[in-house]
């Protein structure tokens, strides 16, 4: 699969059902000696009370992906795994 086949479809965690956001508005963490994708970063959607507070971003390890299909990206993450980093990333 190429990188740009992911641009656009959206990432659902089978967890919980929530919506982390499309694969567009992303980076990516690319290991430089493999060239795997190790984690995508989505940017944190909050709600109207922290859209003025600092910015987070959701960091998905690439192991948590469970199934690519024609529209979403489904990943499997409880609460534990999620890891928010601040924009200075």
């Amino acid at each position: 699969m190429r990188l740009n086949e992911l641009i656009g479809k959206e990432m659902v965690n089978i967890y919980d059902g929530m919506r982390m956001g499309t694969v567009g508005d992303s980076d990516m963490v690319i290991d430089e000696e493999s060239g795997q994708i190790v984690s995508i970063i989505l940017p944190n959607r909050g709600n109207a009370f922290n859209f003025w507070t600092d910015r987070q971003k959701l960091v998905i390890p690439w192991d948590a992906v469970k199934k690519i299909g024609r529209e979403v990206i489904v990943v499997d993450l409880d609460s534990t795994h999620m890891r928010l980093k601040n924009n200075s990333i």
